[in-house]
């Protein structure tokens, strides 16, 4: 199956006037997203056949260290996770805090209807027919909103794979944020969009009553202010970003204890909080929460630097006066922004 037209798409830029000022009664706020997903061996082929959700068990440990700091993140399930009665009952009882909401992500390749080949250029479901994402994201949306007994209003698609068609889809179903750009990256090499316009800042999807959330990155270190254009002319040069990273001129940091040392995700807060930013996205998957299952926790010492990395920030956070902001508070301050 060819692709639709969205591979390597380059996602325009926000017009200034979609970009969303929040209201003064927002204040600084930050939100924890968690790409809620089967475990499956991130180096082997795409397979329907990797469908195991066992580590959503481990979830209600880590939901209960977001309680009792007033987290409630959002949990963006994919169809394996709502196709599984064990790891529904969990999510609801993580819902009864009131607080915390259930969203949706499409990982195309474990999402019916099952009528392309597996691929690494399909895995971005943006680069898929139109009608197949389309159909995708219908039986998705069903299935939590069967699950769940509501339907779900915020949407990632799994490995960022956002299409010119994507959120057309999501505005005509119903669903308010998307949060399925990573701001400052580019996935092109490997067939996806490309994200290096986007900036961190929430923004309005013309014509419609969704929201586009990026998942915060930070330009940190002595070069920052030229980082997105430096960024990206030193990628074309072997080892060049890391080259720079290293030496302290610049780094490319997105918030997410996956990969990125705890020092340097709390440099890119104050960075973000030093520019301004009045909110801050947060993201992680599911699956790091038992060690094996994803490149970032491999073992037990894996998670404990996870754990780690958590409890840090979210003191720096609580220093720096940023407070939890659930998915619903952060689309009634966007309302009201209008």
């Amino acid at each position: 199956m060819a692709p639709s037209g969205s591979h390597r798409w380059r996602v325009p830029p926000p017009s200034s006037a979609d970009l969303i000022r929040w209201p003064a009664d927002f204040g600084r706020r930050f939100i924890v997203f968690v790409d809620t997903e089967e475990e499956f061996d991130w180096s082997a082929p795409f397979s329907r056949e990797e469908r195991s959700v066992g580590a959503i068990a481990a979830l209600p440990e880590m939901h209960q260290r977001f309680a009792e700091r007033g987290i409630g993140p959002c949990y963006l399930c994919d169809y394996p996770v709502v196709s599984e009665q064990a790891a529904v009952d969990v999510l609801r009882e993580l819902m009864a805090d009131g607080r915390s909401s259930i969203g949706a992500q499409l990982h195309p390749w474990v999402n019916p209807p099952y009528d392309e080949q597996p691929s690494p250029l399909l895995s971005f479901a943006g680069n898929l027919p139109p009608a197949l994402e389309a159909a995708k994201l219908d039986q998705l949306t069903s299935a939590i909103t069967s699950a769940f007994g509501a339907a779900p209003r915020a949407f990632r698609a799994g490995r960022y794979g956002l299409g010119p068609s994507t959120l057309g889809h999501l505005a005509a179903r119903g669903y308010r944020l998307d949060t399925s750009m990573r701001a400052h990256h580019d996935y092109g090499v490997q067939g996806g969009p490309d994200f290096r316009l986007i900036d961190p800042a929430a923004f309005r999807i013309a014509g419609s009553d969704l929201i586009e959330l990026p998942l915060t990155t930070v330009f940190t270190g002595l070069m920052r202010a030229r980082g997105p254009r430096l960024h990206r002319l030193v990628a074309r040069v072997p080892h060049g970003a890391g080259l720079l990273a290293r030496s302290g001129l610049l780094s490319r940091v997105p918030l997410t204890p996956e990969g990125v040392p705890i020092e340097e995700a709390c440099e890119a807060v104050r960075v973000a909080i030093g520019e301004g930013s009045r909110l801050l996205s947060f993201s992680f998957h599911s699956p790091s929460l038992v060690p094996g299952h994803t490149p970032y926790v491999r073992n037990a010492a894996d998670r404990a630097r996870f754990d780690r990395w958590w409890d840090v920030m979210l003191d720096l956070l609580d220093r720096l006066g940023l407070a939890p902001a659930t998915l619903g508070e952060v689309l009634d301050a966007a309302d009201r922004a209008r």
